[in-house]
């Protein structure tokens, strides 16, 4: 009698995000996913003392550092140490901060460890999960090694240190697989280069009822990342007639608001949907028109928007190719106002395809496997 194949086991490393925290990516769906198809450990690095300071999401999950804890059949652990490293941007502090990595990666946790050895899968998401990866290819050689390409190392001023394990790796992975085919541009890497894009729930439009909103006209931002809140302050003003929702931007209401917006803290996954599928336009608010241009393909909150067909407005960077998109230039109040009133006359169309969590997970594990991977 053939012994019945065990489950198999996926890894996820990374720098940025804990699987228990409200605000939710792209990689904790993934997680989720994964969670339907074996055993899931969710490793969490880069944190300590410092975290507080720097307002990481994770300081909400603190009392559960350095201890494993199962939630929704997916292993958490938040590695807390005295110190982490960090990007020193004077050369003349270069020495310190590659000792700092250096030491951070060659006394690793005993937990990752482990993980590593009982792993099917090992996932590194873009930062510094990937200073791990020739250790996880030493201990565990058989097992599929797999870059999760969320941001550009550059963008997101990522370390020097980071930046040349992850050139000097980037060739010996089974996959890279990037959330924008624009990021492929600054990887030396191409010949295991995928284009794996973010997914989004297949119920997705049965968590959007009841609406929140009451009749009117309504404007949604949701999220913090590089939010601009001189945006909201030109925009309230300039469009009394609009109520502005602003979900979870990581900032108090500015004394410049219009008594037409009304914020909120971070929101429950399920509660934004419902804003965002009542609402009559999106916002992306970023602070600058100088932000990565694979956000128009790689942010999923204007890839929430395109599933509602909400006309969105953001900066001209971040338009992309996408006809339901209004640019604008931070700080130009011109330029907003005109944005947000070729949005508001827009019609709700959906103009891009969104696959399933199911799908980015099918493509993540074996991109060579489908035709829309490539770049």
């Amino acid at each position: 009698m053939n012994k019945k194949k065990s489950k198999p086991i996926y890894l996820i490393v990374t720098a940025t995000h804990d699987y228990r925290t409200p605000r939710r990516t792209s990689i904790h769906f993934i997680a989720d996913e994964l969670a339907k198809r074996g055993c899931v450990k969710f490793f969490s690095l880069r944190y300590s003392f410092l975290s507080k300071y720097k307002n990481d999401i994770r300081t909400i999950v603190d009392e559960k550092k350095n201890k494993i804890e199962s939630v929704n059949d997916v292993e958490c652990y938040l590695w807390k140490t005295p110190i982490h490293p960090f990007s020193i941007t004077k050369k003349i502090f270069c020495p310190l901060e590659n000792f700092l990595f250096w030491s951070y990666e060659n006394f690793p946790s005993k937990v990752m460890t482990q993980w590593m050895k009982e792993a099917d899968v090992i996932i590194y998401e873009s930062g510094t999960a990937s200073i791990y990866f020739e250790l996880g290819k030493k201990i565990n050689p058989g097992a599929k090694h797999i870059y999760r390409g969320s941001d550009d190392l550059a963008t997101i001023n990522a370390a020097s240190y980071v930046r040349r394990k992850f050139t000097k790796i980037s060739t010996e992975m089974d996959s890279l697989c990037l959330l924008s085919k624009r990021m492929a541009d600054n990887i030396s890497s191409k010949r295991n280069s995928y284009y794996v894009p973010s997914g989004l729930d297949e119920n997705l439009s049965e968590l959007g009822e009841p609406s929140p909103l009451p009749s009117g006209t309504h404007a949604v931002s949701i999220g913090s990342m590089l939010f601009d809140p001189s945006f909201i302050e030109i925009a309230s003003h300039a469009f009394p007639q609009v109520t502005f929702h602003v979900i979870g931007s990581g900032h108090p209401r500015a004394p410049g608001y219009g008594p037409n917006v009304v914020v909120y803290g971070d929101m429950k996954y399920a509660d934004t949907i419902k804003y965002i599928k009542h609402a009559s336009i999106g916002l992306a608010p970023y602070i600058s028109d100088d932000v990565p241009v694979y956000l128009a393909d790689s942010s999923l909150k204007m890839l929430q928007y395109d599933y509602f067909a909400l006309p969105t407005v953001c900066p001209h960077s971040v338009t992309g190719a996408y006809p339901s998109r209004f640019g604008y230039t931070p700080g130009d109040a011109e330029s907003i106002k005109t944005a947000t009133v070729s949005a508001l006359a827009a019609p709700h169309l959906r103009t891009r395809q969104i696959l399933s969590w199911s799908g980015v997970v099918d493509r993540l594990l074996s991109p060579t496997d489908y035709d829309d991977t490539s770049i």
